[in-house]
């Protein structure tokens, strides 16, 4: 889902998931105006919902992605 909106910047470890306080890997951009941040479990928990009053979901996922293969690379 995409929207002509104004770049969000990156997500950094200092982001937190709003539900479980985790590294958030997901930004949602509500239709209301606010933002809601996720780490992946709970993101893929209420994808669904999430979806239906978003303007846009900002998904950084792939960097779990990325971090694994770092570390199964040492």
């Amino acid at each position: 889902m995409t929207g002509t909106l104004a770049p969000t910047q990156p997500l950094t470890a200092a982001d937190r998931c709003d539900r479980c306080g985790a590294q958030a890997y997901v930004r949602v951009l509500l239709n209301s105006g606010g933002e809601l941040l996720f780490c992946a479990h709970h993101m893929r928990k209420h994808d669904d919902s999430l979806r239906k009053i978003a303007s846009d979901i900002q998904d950084e996922t792939d960097k779990l992605i990325e971090s694994k293969k770092d570390a199964e690379e040492r």
